[in-house]
């Protein structure tokens, strides 16, 4: 090994240590260095066994000194680390007495960690590394409880998964790997990344084979992530599976502990992963030269440690990769960075005073794709185990980064002094408006003007010359003795009068006065208190001098109002000059975490740089987004939700986010045109037989059709006015294209009105009889809206107008419904009907849009079209469950539930019963679920696979909707019946392999989120016309009332 090599091991090494120290201080709280390095030492390397060791009850933590705080490397020592916001992660002290023993503590420490790295190459991070995949893939395979159901399962229908015109392409969750969808998405639309990544090709001929087993591991991980990225690129699928690059991170190391580890790891190691991967590349490509790592020209900065010590300067320039910043007690992004940049008193720095201590850090180069990673976990002693902070945090999409550069360090500093001025001056006013806001000595406290307007309308009020006793007489009972007159209260007036009340006590009843016996107060009795002496004279001298102290605290409470704003300005403007202003970063992307700090969600949201627009990338749904949603979901304090890294880039690099141009015709390569050929061919073939299925999938669809008519030709035709199907999501309550109703019965009642109108009216022209016809509809229908018909007899279902009617609906909609009841081209059979029709029309013509809100006209009938199809929903699944068929009334049941809660929402008369939905719903379930349990108890496999189908399709995804209500008790306790009953099984014996099955199946039926999974679609409603619908919902109405279910 030469002595370079050497050197580079010896600072790789010293990299991974430092790593290992960052880790084990955030996870456990304990910033002592020498801590720390002695339990990674005593744990060989081991990152979890450090952990326990530093968190065992008998774990005792010196106390930390000062002089251990600010501890640094030697000066000119240019090293990598992952920079933290305390000094002693990321300096070592050589400036003190203790340089030898700490010198050789490090030593030890990295001979231990550095070992297996030797013999191998593959350092004992890597394999933890390695843990959290194997667990993330055994996971999946094992299909265990998941507090969030990750793993998605393929649509049988293709045309489901089909990529919709340049839609971004998604990623397939393979067993809690979301962390791994949001990190690769966001480095991929780095147009400059996925450019490295495409391009990639480190072996010059095919003797090169790889020398060392981290070779072993990257060359084949950059072959699967290049074929990625050109399946993002080009792939007519809505989303494509990772599984090859990830098969191939969990291949790399092995180890038998599952045993999750934070995600954040992950970043680093994949970043790691690349830069090693590039290095190879770099090396074959450097003909003489130092080779340049695009991956640390990219990622990597530098910054100037610049401290003091005990009165010993110091300077050492640092390189960093992701920089990780504190959440907890900061409100934005900047004072976290403040308080990153300076630790401890930074006086000594510019100035004589060797007395303190402290640094302070410059950036002096930065990497054009900025990450920052917010540490949001932090290790609860108390509780032994890891919490997530919830705090809120704020980050710009435009952050300017001049105030942390080197160059700028003198005015900063400058800057930094007068804003530490300012705060100082603001916290003194501050205070001092606090006392005009809460004045008094004792524990509750007022405004200050307010005390003074109280005592000027004490003093203004009405003089009175007695006491406020004299008016009741001296003779009241003493404490103890029975009373038999009280102040009445409001009730107690409109009874007997008091003196109609027999005394209950041989004591005198007290005489009470008169204004306490009455509901009013009489004028001469003060509303308040009021001074009882006090003469012009004083009052004069008294209201003046209060009005002229009220004028005088409110002036001072408005100056210091006002210079606090100004302050809060001036400090907000601190850094806008234009010379602070130059060194812009945007936002590029946001890394979210959802959950606590031992399970959750991932998923990212990446800014559109072309399209100037968010886009929420969530595993294999890719959405259009805002920043308001973004703020939402990032900043914290609103929910479990919050960002854990961002992703800024250089706002003048252009070349991170610039499409590629056709070299010799100037165009814009987009698609498949940037790819390589090699990736083109990958694609291109992925891509035939994704289309492939596709025409597989439309000739077994065709296939079935011409059974179906086949079937159809060769068996009778049955009446069955219920089979006719519709498009799903367009349920029909029209006969004709119409906005009214005008099946056949309500035809004739418009024919009907028209016919009353023609012999009641003299005048039989058009308009006068279309207007008497409307007027007897309308008479008509408010009629039916009036009545309190029987649940089987719903007139809201015979016209929309009785719905409207019955919910309130403005006059203005329910006159232009009527008018197109009449307008409709159905009339035009006869003359007569023809000429009213005609009318009607130009009526609807002259409205103009200020007269009615279409778009409340609309809304009005998307609701009416809206309760039809939840009748229907409701009706054919009462009919399936009187047939016993519990699976096929199920799906129509929980639609029904839903839409109309929906409807319910909205107005008490917009829906149908609640409860006898929610009570069928229910009563569904538990048949099946005691059905699924026979069939379990039956022993066959055939027969227990189909019981454990019906439970782990039909049953576990609709526990949510009854548990989501905890008004509901009756559904909870229907969910508590459900999980007894197979709870039951597991104090019995039973075959080895049903004993698996059930192992397998109980987590998911007792977990308890109420996290709504999505069922498939609705199911398809026959098409009837309004006399079928009503008929039939009749029929099945009545027939419930004649056999009452239990519970009812």
């Amino acid at each position: 090994m030469t002595v370079e090599q050497n050197v580079l091991q010896q600072s790789k090494s010293q990299k991974h240590q430092q790593t290992f120290l960052n880790q084990l201080r955030e996870i456990t709280g304990i910033n002592d260095i020498q801590v720390l390095q002695q339990a990674l030492k005593d744990s060989n390397g081991n990152l979890e066994l450090a952990v326990t060791f530093l968190t065992a009850k008998n774990a005792k933590v010196p106390q930390q000194e000062e002089a251990t705080y600010y501890q640094t490397a030697l000066p000119g020592n240019d090293r990598y680390i992952s920079v933290g916001s305390q000094a002693d992660t990321n300096v070592i002290d050589l400036t003190g007495d203790d340089k030898d023993d700490l010198q050789r503590a490090i030593a030890l420490s990295l001979e231990e960690s550095n070992r297996a790295f030797r013999e191998t190459g593959i350092t004992d991070e890597e394999q933890a590394i390695s843990r959290v995949l194997e667990a993330s893939i055994a996971e999946n395979k094992a299909s265990l409880k998941r507090t969030h159901p990750e793993v998605w399962s393929d649509s049988p229908n293709p045309y489901d998964r089909k990529r919709q015109d340049s839609c971004p392409v998604g990623l397939k969750n393979v067993g809690n790997t979301c962390w791994f969808s949001a990190v690769i998405q966001s480095l991929f639309n780095l147009l400059e990344f996925r450019r490295l990544v495409l391009n990639y090709n480190p072996l010059a001929s095919a003797q090169d084979l790889p020398r060392n087993q981290k070779e072993h591991r990257n060359l084949p991980f950059m072959r699967e992530l290049r074929y990625l990225f050109a399946l993002l690129v080009g792939s007519k699928r809505k989303y494509v599976d990772p599984s090859s690059a990830v098969e191939i991170l969990k291949d790399a190391f092995k180890s038998n502990d599952s045993q999750q580890q934070d995600v954040s790891e992950f970043t680093h190691k994949l970043l790691d992963w690349l830069e090693d991967a590039f290095q190879i590349k770099a090396e074959e490509e450097r003909d003489g030269e130092k080779p340049k790592n695009p991956m640390v020209e990219l990622f990597y900065g530098r910054f100037l440690a610049v401290g003091v010590l005990e009165g010993k300067k110091f300077e050492n320039t640092e390189m960093f990769g992701q920089y990780p910043l504190q959440v907890n007690g900061f409100k934005d992004l900047h004072e976290c960075l403040e308080a990153a940049m300076i630790e401890g008193e930074i006086e000594s720095l510019h100035s004589e005073n060797s007395g303190k201590s402290g640094q302070e850090h410059w950036f002096t180069e930065l990497p054009p794709v900025l990450t920052f990673e917010l540490s949001r976990f932090e290790f609860n002693q108390a509780l032994g185990r890891p919490e997530k902070i919830h705090n809120k945090l704020e980050f710009p999409p435009i952050l300017y980064l001049d105030r942390y550069m080197h160059k700028n360090r003198e005015i900063t500093r400058i800057k930094r002094d007068e804003i530490k001025r300012l705060k100082e001056y603001l916290t003194v006013l501050q205070q001092r408006l606090e006392r005009y806001l809460s004045y008094g000595s004792g524990p509750k406290r007022f405004p200050l003007v307010d005390v003074l307007q109280y005592a000027l309308e004490f003093a203004s009020s009405k003089p009175v010359c007695t006491s406020p006793i004299d008016d009741i007489d001296a003779s009241a009972p003493p404490s103890g003795t029975v009373t038999t007159q009280t102040i009445p209260s409001t009730t107690e007036q409109q009874g007997p009068s008091s003196s109609e009340i027999p005394s209950a006590s041989p004591v005198q009843r007290s005489v009470i006065h008169k204004p306490f016996t009455q509901s009013r107060i009489p004028p001469d009795l003060p509303m308040h208190p009021a001074p009882r002496h006090i003469t012009e004279e004083e009052l004069s001298v008294l209201e003046g001098c209060l009005h002229r102290w009220r004028a005088e605290v409110e002036n001072d409470t408005r100056d210091l109002q006002e210079s606090i704003s100004r302050i809060h300005w001036t400090i907000e403007l601190m850094y806008s000059d234009k010379s602070m202003v130059q060194v812009p970063y945007r936002l590029h992307a946001v890394l979210v975490h959802e959950g606590q700090a031992n399970a959750g969600h991932y998923w990212a949201y990446i800014y559109d740089h072309h399209q100037r627009r968010w886009m929420k990338y969530n595993d294999i749904s890719v959405t259009k987004s805002t920043w308001e949603e973004l703020e939402r979901d990032s900043f914290g304090g609103y929910r479990n939700a919050s960002a854990y890294c961002l992703m800024y880039i250089n706002d003048k690099e252009q070349f991170l986010i610039q499409e590629e141009f056709n070299k010799e015709t100037g165009q814009m390569l987009l698609g498949m045109d940037t790819l390589p050929p090699d990736l083109k061919d990958y694609v291109k073939e992925d891509n035939k037989r994704f289309e492939k299925e596709l025409e597989e999938w439309d000739a077994e669809l065709a296939q079935k059709v011409q059974q179906e008519k086949l079937l159809a030709s060769q068996t009778p035709r049955m009446p069955a006015p219920s089979s006719a199907p519709v498009q799903a999501g367009e349920p029909e309550y029209l006969e004709q294209p119409s906005r009214t109703d005008l099946s056949k019965h309500l035809k004739e009642d418009s024919v009907r009105a028209i016919t009353k109108a023609l012999t009641e009216q003299e005048d039989r022209s058009p308009e006068t009889v279309m207007q008497t016809a409307i007027k007897l509809e309308y008479a008509r229908l408010l009629k039916l809206a009036q009545d309190d018909p029987p649940p089987e007899c719903d007139y809201r279902l015979h016209h929309a107008v009785v719905y409207f009617m019955q919910n309130e609906a403005p006059k203005k909609i329910i006159e232009r419904t009527l008018l197109e009841q009449f307008g409709d081209h159905n009339l035009s059979f006869d003359e007569r009907c023809r000429n009213i029709m005609k009318v009607a029309q130009v009526k609807l013509e002259m409205i103009k849009p200020d007269e009615v809100n279409m778009e409340e006209y609309e809304g009005w009938h998307q609701e009416y079209r809206n309760y039809r199809e939840t009748t229907m929903y409701l009706m054919v699944g009462l009919e399936h469950f009187q047939k016993k068929s519990y699976m096929e009334a199920l799906l129509y049941l929980i639609y029904a539930y839903q839409n109309n809660k929906e409807l319910l929402s909205k107005g008490l008369y917009r829906g149908h019963d609640e409860e006898l939905i929610s009570h069928y719903r229910r009563e569904c379930l538990l048949k099946l679920n005691e059905h699924a349990a026979a069939l379990f108890e039956s022993g066959d496999d055939q027969e227990v696979n189909n019981g454990l189908i019906i439970m782990n399709e039909l049953i576990v995804p609709c526990l949510p909707l009854l548990l989501v209500d905890e008004t509901e008790e009756k559904d909870i306790a229907a969910v508590e019946d459900m999980r007894n009953r197979w709870c039951s099984y597991l104090g019995q014996e039973m075959e080895p392999n049903l004993q698996e099955k059930l192992t397998d199946f109980l987590p998911k039926l007792l977990d308890c989120s109420t996290e709504i999974k999505g069922f498939n679609d609705p199911p398809k409603l026959p098409s009837y016309s309004t006399h079928e619908l009503c008929e039939r919902f009749a029929r099945i109405m009545l027939s419930l009332s004649r056999t009452p279910a239990d519970g009812r």
